[in-house]
């Protein structure tokens, strides 16, 4: 890794920036992992989704329990497309729709707005957060 940095440093990168992760995920270095995951995945009943979800894959919306299931698998190995995931999804909710970032920190959010100016997004860190946004809306 540190090889790679310093390569993509000589070709003309401004910065590297190890990630603190457990695994590559979201990578072609995933491959050997993914005829588990795929076997895991039929064991488990999906229904078609009631409403769209962004596939991190494709940036596609997906309802039908096939697609997410064979979006799961892909997903392994493929990179997050978040930017646009965070624009289809923008577009699909509309311009009154808050965002909701749950867990420690912003950085979602914060992203979110970078991509999205006009969007909306709240961030809940605690139990406590998530209790009085409930009760507002």
């Amino acid at each position: 890794m540190e090889r790679a940095g310093e390569n993509c440093k000589a070709a003309g990168a401004k910065r590297v920036l190890p990630l603190k992760v457990s695994g590559a995920f979201h990578s072609p270095l995933m491959a050997p992992a993914q005829q588990g995951l795929r076997a895991e995945l039929q064991k488990v009943e999906f229904r078609n989704a009631e409403f769209p979800v962004v596939a991190n894959a494709t940036a596609e919306p997906v309802k039908a329990s096939g697609d997410a299931k064979r979006l799961l698998d892909l997903q392994l190995v493929s990179p997050v497309r978040w930017v646009e995931c965070m624009q289809k999804a923008a577009e699909i909710a509309g311009p009154d729709v808050t965002f909701v970032e749950i867990g420690p920190g912003n950085v979602l959010a914060g992203l979110l707005k970078r991509i999205v100016p006009a969007a909306k997004a709240v961030s809940l860190g605690t139990a406590d957060e998530v209790s009085k946004f409930l009760e507002l809306n």
